[in-house]
C-alpha cells in the first residue's frame, strides 16, 4: 500500500500538479483520506525522502523538494521501468534482441 501512495504523490509532481515546495498532506491527514495506518503513510514519506522527492522539516511538514531535475527524473525513471517491462514481455514471448528491435522500428514508423 505504501507503493501506491508513494506513486500517488510522484505522479502529481510530475503532472506539475505539486510543484517544488508545495505542502504535503501531513502524515496523519493522508492516513485518514487514504484509510491506511500512520505506519503505512510514514513509509512512504521516508522512502520519498530518500529518493530525494520530499524534503520533511520538524515542526512544519512535508514539502515537494526543490532539485529543478525532479521531474525529468521521475519521467526517466518512469521512462525505464516502462522499457524494462515491454522488453520483458518481448522476451516471454520468445522474441530476440534484433526481433524486439525489428517490432520496436515498426512502432516507431507507425507512430509519428
Amino acid at each position: 500500500m505504501y507503493l501506491q501512495i508513494m506513486e500517488q504523490i510522484k505522479q502529481k509532481v510530475r503532472a506539475g500538479d505539486w510543484p517544488a515546495g508545495h505542502p504535503l498532506p501531513s502524515i496523519r491527514e493522508l492516513s485518514v483520506v487514504t484509510k491506511v495506518s500512520v505506519i503505512t503513510v510514514k513509509r512512504a514519506y521516508t522512502e520519498l525522502e530518500q529518493e530525494g522527492v520530499i524534503v520533511t522539516q520538524a515542526g512544519r511538514g512535508s514539502f515537494v523538494a526543490d532539485s529543478a531535475d525532479l521531474t525529468t527524473e521521475l519521467t526517466k525513471a518512469e521512462l525505464e521501468k516502462t522499457l524494462d517491462s515491454f522488453i520483458s514481455g518481448m522476451r516471454r514471448l520468445g522474441l530476440s534482441d534484433t526481433e524486439i528491435m525489428a517490432q520496436l522500428k515498426k512502432a516507431l514508423g507507425r507512430v509519428r
